[in-house]
């Protein structure tokens, strides 16, 4: 595995922004083949926000070949594509200059390919109320970059392996290894309660959905006329008194995937503020040695807290997008987690069972 050391923070250019006052039709040519429209757009409209791109194509006022289009569409040689007229406010140099510039510790890199071990609390890409992501923060730092693009995606609240491209060849070969599902993806996770030994196969649609407030949100149902298929495999690391930490293998690769899952069996992931259980995670997250958790010594916890979901993404094997070698990385467990997995009560051997 070739380790690379973190180059120098340095100055970077303010991104250049384009105002559309009319309407623009475009033609997808070889550089653009494969990618996603959003992606597509939030490239050609420089400095808009992610909200309004993915507002323009929810209304259908983008259209591909004269028909309305998803945001997740893939644009092919010669599609046409209508942008709607757009008023964007330049961004100053002041504006620009927010975006921290910062690297990641570095799992692999070459010419090619980027992977970076990604901490919890750092989404990967602004948009959604987040002013900027890991994406704008290494551009930043690195303005020599010609091209450096995401090949996936994390949560925001996971930590763990993250691929970027560093050429569009590179983009378009990894985005079709993704979607033909040629990739294994294993993460550490820690459950509330004693995982049955024999649920290894989480086969269980997913459907999504916005809450009244326009939050993004998932849901468990019956089969694939009302979601889309998913598929988990789960393995038992280690078992304690009141949790347990698996291995959870994704096949397939939905939004929030794992998190809904793992509480729709009934085992929520710690920390998880969207799908968990919100009284433990709030307790743990106040950091108070006086008040007892079952099954948790807080005094072995930094300040006696625990404050992040316990989702990382652990493991990663691909075949290389220039050379087909097979590309294993591996992230280690981030302290934080360590720490907690030292602080929970043993498993009563008199009650375990396999």
């Amino acid at each position: 595995m070739v380790r690379v050391a973190s180059k120098p923070v340095v100055a970077a250019r303010a991104p250049a922004v384009e105002v559309s006052a009319a309407v623009q039709r475009l033609t997808i040519d070889e550089g653009s083949v494969g990618q996603r429209l959003d992606n597509f757009l939030i490239k050609v409209l420089k400095g808009a926000p992610k909200t309004l791109v993915y507002r323009i194509i929810r209304s259908g006022e983008v259209r591909v070949n004269k028909g309305r289009a998803a945001a997740d569409t893939r644009l092919e040689m010669g599609d046409e594509v209508r942008v709607p007229p757009l008023r964007l406010t330049e961004k100053s140099d002041e504006q620009a200059a927010a975006v921290p510039a910062r690297e990641f510790p570095v799992l692999f890199e070459d010419d090619a390919v980027l992977a970076i071990n990604k901490p919890a609390g750092v989404a990967v890409h602004g948009g959604s109320g987040v002013s900027f992501g890991v994406i704008e923060q290494l551009r930043r730092a690195r303005p020599q970059a010609r091209f450096l693009e995401l090949v996936h995606r994390l949560d925001k609240e996971t930590s763990g392996i993250l691929l970027v491209a560093k050429k569009r060849s590179a983009l378009t070969t990894l985005q079709d290894v993704f979607r033909n599902r040629q990739v294994q993806k294993t993460y550490a996770a820690l459950v509330i309660g004693g995982w049955p030994a024999s649920r290894k196969v989480i086969d269980v649609s997913l459907h999504k959905f916005l809450t009244p407030e326009g939050e993004r949100r998932v849901m468990a149902v019956k089969g694939e006329d009302e979601g889309r298929r998913s598929i988990s495999l789960v393995h038992v690391v280690q078992r304690y008194a009141q949790f347990s930490l698996l291995d959870v293998t994704i096949k397939t690769g939905r939004t929030h995937q794992i998190r809904v899952h793992l509480q729709h069996e009934g085992h929520p992931i710690v920390g998880d503020d969207k799908y968990g259980d919100f009284a433990l995670n709030k307790a743990l997250g106040r950091g108070s040695v006086n008040e007892p958790i079952q099954g948790v010594d807080r005094r072995q916890l930094p300040e006696g807290r625990f404050a992040r979901m316990f989702l990382h993404a652990r493991y990663l094997r691909i075949d290389h997008p220039v050379t087909g070698e097979p590309l294993t990385l591996e992230a280690p467990l981030p302290a934080d987690c360590a720490q907690l997995l030292t602080a929970l009560a043993p498993l009563d051997p008199a009650s375990a069972k396999a």
